[in-house]
């Protein structure tokens, strides 16, 4: 199988790192790599590109850096810098969960989004904590599950997966739908002397209902949250 590999933590991290040696040297895939030069975390769906040329850096044998966002990242893959057409999109493993809520934030849903709407199946992979992650643990699961997480995707949409950060491994896996995380967020100025105000938000503890059923309540009951998103609003009809 031929599989594009991007996330939005950066082309150093070690998800991204960890899961495409898995990919490479025990499942036998041809992986490419294509993924920012810098951490873009939180960047959603913003495309650098439409404004000007992004610039990709070759850094070892099918492993490209890009000075674009994890989208560009995709587009410039499917659309000719990759020799062949890749048969799978896998955006990770990003450092932290991407729950809910956080899909509208995230770059390494993005990604995914952006591979699903040119109809190649993606999947966007998280690690759900704060430190101490589990890497070995969260490149083994998804390497076992592979198969079984591509077999959910279908057209229009794609796997949002999050495993939890335990060291003997999540309890099992469940399919789920995207809470509406509820975030205890803060925003703190500081005037300096050079008369600018500078804005920080500060966050602690969410405070998202533990809804049985919901991505976040399964993580956090230690299973692997599995969630078919689409990639269009849904519009309820009267």
């Amino acid at each position: 199988m031929n599989i594009l590999l991007t996330n939005d933590d950066g082309i150093r991290a070690e998800g991204l790192q960890k899961l495409a040696e898995v990919l490479r040297f025990r499942l036998k895939h041809r992986v490419y790599v294509i993924a920012p030069e810098i951490n873009r975390s939180g960047i959603s769906h913003a495309l650098s590109i439409l404004n000007g040329p992004v610039r990709l850096s070759r850094i070892g044998e099918d492993t490209w850096s890009c000075s674009g966002y994890p989208a560009d990242c995709v587009i410039v893959a499917l659309m000719g810098e990759l020799p062949q057409k890749p048969d799978l999109v896998i955006s990770g493993i990003n450092q932290g969960e991407n729950l809910g809520t956080d899909i509208i934030y995230s770059g390494t849903a993005a990604a995914a989004r952006q591979a699903s709407i040119k109809g190649i199946p993606s999947i966007a992979l998280s690690l759900a904590g704060r430190n101490n992650y589990c890497w070995d643990m969260a490149t083994s699961w998804s390497a076992d599950h592979l198969e079984e997480l591509i077999a959910l995707w279908k057209e229009d949409t794609f796997i949002n997966v999050n495993i939890p950060n335990c060291p003997e491994g999540p309890n099992g896996m469940a399919m789920t739908w995207p809470a509406k995380r509820i975030y205890n967020d803060s925003l703190k100025t500081v005037d300096s002397q050079d008369l600018f105000r500078w804005c920080f938000l500060e966050g602690d503890a969410d405070l998202t209902p533990k809804e049985t059923g919901s991505d976040c309540d399964t993580v956090f009951r230690g299973f692997v949250s599995v969630s078919c998103v689409y990639n269009y609003p849904v519009l309820k009809k009267d």
